[in-house]
């Protein structure tokens, strides 16, 4: 696929267009056991290659280690790329993870990811996550502050509500919102997508691939290393492993029909939904051009209904994550 036939959606109500979509690098840098750096940085280049331009790190992704790869995978080609980050993860005294949305904190997170990144500006400025102390007025206030400044371009929000969008649009524009989107994890159809719908937000699905379960290449947990966070994932728990399985038999079978891998419908099921771009994570090269394929995959209202019938909501076994994890991302 050349970069001419890579469909190209609104970003928001932002006045540019990004790819249909996106290079999702955290996979790069954290969880999936054995990384390529070297490997990686082409993938971001072939990325590039195929008209894929929106590409998502985050400061947090291996302790900042993953802007620095995507910086690298830059140099030379900063123009061709929708450059997305995101701040609000740090650490405390004891080591543990903990959110920050403080006004101070957003101008110091987001100086440390453009020298990182070797970048003058961020495209696209994500908060991570909602800190729960901290009222999402001075949080949004602080990175439009970062907007005027010629910092950021535009601004998104992770993982947060309805309610908490609507009061973040009030103070400046939202282009983005970015949470966890799939066909085993459809929460965002309650509320938070007809929100976007209405305020004209991009809806950014991450995970589109099940943390490639989806894609039929997991068949078994020993097809997954033994350091591969996956392990620590409710749905990977061997009692879900093998009712999730069957979902992605179902997948399987629908694929063959349309002539098309698993990956390829997961994600064209994720376009298929309004105002819905997906990431996907692809830490070698030889998975890019079979997901960049997926704009091609079009799905008749038919097609559709048979993949709700074969996936409704609610039908994976297990948490999207653990207690810990759930208790940071906030719910409609």
């Amino acid at each position: 696929m050349s970069t001419n036939d890579m469909r190209r959606v609104p970003l928001g109500s932002s006045g540019i267009e990004v790819s249909a979509l996106g290079l999702g690098c955290y996979g790069m840098s954290h969880v999936y056991g054995h990384r390529d750096e070297a490997e990686s940085i082409e993938a971001i280049r072939a990325a590039l290659d195929h008209g894929i331009d929106l590409i998502d790190t985050a400061d947090f992704y291996g302790r900042g280690h993953n802007e620095t790869l995507v910086g690298t995978a830059l140099q030379g080609r900063r123009e061709r790329a929708v450059l997305c980050s995101k701040f609000g993860y740090t650490r405390d005294a004891e080591g543990r993870n903990e959110i920050r949305g403080d006004a101070a904190y957003v101008r110091e997170a987001c100086e440390a990811s453009l020298k990182r990144l070797g970048v003058d500006v961020i495209d696209l400025y994500y908060m991570h996550r909602l800190d729960l102390r901290v009222p999402v007025e001075e949080t949004v206030g602080a990175m439009a502050d970062l907007v005027r400044a010629g910092k950021v371009r535009f601004l998104g929000l992770s993982e947060i509500s309805s309610n908490t969008l609507q009061r973040a649009a009030a103070v400046h524009p939202i282009a983005a919102v970015q949470s966890e989107y799939s066909l085993w994890s459809r929460d965002p159809e309650e509320r938070l997508l007809g929100t976007c719908e209405e305020l004209g937000v991009t809806f950014v699905g991450y995970a589109v691939l099940g943390r490639g379960f989806l894609t039929g290449k997991v068949r078994s947990l020993d097809d997954l290393p033994p350091d591969d966070g996956r392990r620590k994932s409710p749905r990977f728990y061997p009692e879900n492993f093998q009712r999730n399985i069957e979902l992605v038999h179902a997948l399987e079978r629908m694929s063959q029909r349309l002539a098309c891998t698993p990956a390829q419908l997961a994600l064209a099921w994720v376009m298929s939904r309004p105002r819905a771009l997906p990431l996907f994570g692809a830490e070698r090269r030889e998975f890019l051009a079979e997901n960049a394929g997926a704009v091609n995959v079009r799905l008749s209202t038919e097609d559709l209904a048979e993949i709700d019938a074969a996936m409704p909501p609610g039908a994976a076994s297990g948490a999207r994550y653990d207690a810990d994890m759930m208790s940071r991302v906030e719910q409609d």
